[in-house]
């Protein structure tokens, strides 16, 4: 047997070229996606049924290219869509279908701020075949060892070496050819979170809105489907389609959701504007790990903005059940963010989404002043990762708490309110106090009065408002400086 290596089989590409306009631009970047994943896909295939292919099949993510020779400052006003200084400016691209828009709005910010073109071609990246395949139902990559030859010999396959947050962390300032990194993401990253959000949701990431609500109650999802479903009704609401886990989409309010056989982790829902400027629901359960593991992946949609409304425990005598909680700080007790955002990294609230969340609560309640305060308070959100600290001695906890001056603990918020500061993603919290344990209240059968159930009703339906007046805030108002540093890349 010889040792030689294979010959390389790549696909037929167009050659690197230079573009002014950004819908051209996005073209060409499809353009290279879709041969690069039809020829590994057709490969595959063909091997699956007549055996290994005779040399290493490989095709390469498309390549956006922007090189600036200028230190002229662009409009400072945006946190987004320029470079800092000179250089040379790239980032792998996956999916252009589904960014479309995204991309050309970013491309053109880029254009318009520094007055030269930027270049599309073929990266030196490797696309691995697990996610060339992933939007052909009829391809499925089996296991290793199914296969009459090893995967890897012949394909290329996730490296997780390469798929990971260095650049969102601020631990890589350069590309391994020098240029610096223009996305947030690259295509790998955003490949494989797309992967796990099917897994994870049970829907398509394609059906994912720009404005995401997280919860822990199964309650919301009963109230979000009868939201959408009223909204369905309504020609004038805007909103065009209603989607459950199973990618079931429904645009006629009548229309039933059929029951899963099995739900998935994290059952997800969508109340869908043809603009993309929707809502999204997720029901990420109990726990800073899954309130981690769904804002990892939704992060590489860029959505606009994300906000925590589900339940927690009030620690002020003066708390009824069914009182809010608006989240100006957070007490980081999770320690599944430490190791990417160290704790002492303050969490600030964004103001557009604290008034954003205030009015919605007044206009949904239609209280104010003294009486709305009656019902909501303002401050810090401790978040934890043991659900039953109640059952440890509770001195150091409690002391803690206090000390903080915290209103409230859950398992999730601080969690959410951090990914999004890490990720640029501007983020707030209204919680709904089910439970009073320093005060005799614990969260047990019989003890939600017919107040607390009316405000949980009322609570989503904040929610949602709160996200509607998000949608008609100019985006540059939304991604402030607040969540940029000193490095940051060009796209939002």
């Amino acid at each position: 047997m010889s040792d030689a290596p294979l010959p390389l089989l790549v696909p037929e590409v167009p050659d690197r070229e230079t573009f002014t306009d950004p819908a051209r631009a996005v073209d060409r970047l499809e353009d290279i996606y879709i041969r690069s994943t039809r020829f590994l896909s057709g490969h595959f295939s063909a091997s699956a049924t007549g055996g290994q292919p005779g040399g290493r099949v490989r095709a390469y993510y498309p390549e956006i290219r922007l090189t600036t020779t200028s230190f002229t400052r662009a409009d400072s006003r945006l946190s987004f869509g320029h470079v800092a200084e000179p250089g040379s400016y790239s980032t792998t691209v996956t999916r252009p279908d589904l960014f479309r828009n995204y991309l050309i709005q970013q491309i053109d910010l880029l254009m318009q701020n520094h007055g030269v073109p930027v270049e599309i071609g073929v990266s030196a990246t490797p696309m691995p075949v697990h996610f060339a395949v992933a939007n052909d139902p009829t391809v499925s990559v089996p296991q290793e060892g199914v296969l009459s030859y090893p995967l890897r010999d012949v394909f290329d396959v996730p490296d997780l070496s390469t798929t990971n947050d260095d650049i969102v962390n601020g631990s890589r300032l350069s590309n391994s050819d020098g240029s610096k990194p223009l996305a947030p993401f690259t295509a790998q990253r955003v490949d494989y979170s797309l992967a796990r959000l099917t897994h994870y949701t049970a829907t398509n990431p394609r059906h994912f809105q720009n404005h995401v609500l997280f919860t822990n109650y199964q309650f919301y999802v009963d109230e979000f489907e009868a939201i959408g479903r009223a909204a369905l009704a309504d020609p004038a609401s805007g909103y065009s389609a209603f989607v459950g886990p199973g990618d079931q989409e429904i645009t006629d309010p009548e229309t039933p959701l059929a029951l899963l056989p099995r739900l998935p982790q994290m059952p997800t829902y969508h109340l869908k504007r043809p603009d993309g400027q929707g809502i999204t629901l997720v029901n990420i359960g109990v726990g800073p790990s899954n309130a981690k593991t769904a804002t990892d992946h939704i992060a590489v949609l860029r959505p606009h903005a994300w906000l925590m409304v589900g339940h927690c425990a009030g620690l002020r005598n003066s708390q009824s059940l069914g009182d809010f909680v608006l989240a100006h700080a957070y007490l980081r007790e999770d320690h599944v963010l430490d190791d990417d955002l160290p704790v002492w990294v303050p969490i600030p609230a964004l103001a557009e989404i604290q008034i954003a969340l205030e009015d919605a609560v007044e206009e949904v309640t239609q209280l104010q002043g003294y009486e709305l305060k009656r019902i909501m308070r303002t401050g810090t959100v401790a978040t934890i990762d043991n659900r039953n600290w109640e059952l440890r001695d509770q001195s150091g906890p409690v002391q803690r708490l206090s000390q903080s001056r915290a209103v409230a603990l859950d398992m999730e918020s601080a969690t959410i309110a951090a990914n999004g500061f890490r990720f640029r993603v501007p983020y707030g919290t209204l919680l709904c106090v089910s439970d009073k344990p320093l005060h005799g209240e614990l969260k047990l059968p019989g003890m939600a009065s017919d107040f607390y159930r009316t405000q949980v009703a009322r609570h989503l339906r904040i929610g949602i408002r709160a996200m509607e007046m998000l949608r008609e805030t100019p985006i540059e108002r939304i991604h402030s400086r607040k969540l940029r540093s000193f490095e940051e890349t060009a796209f939002l």
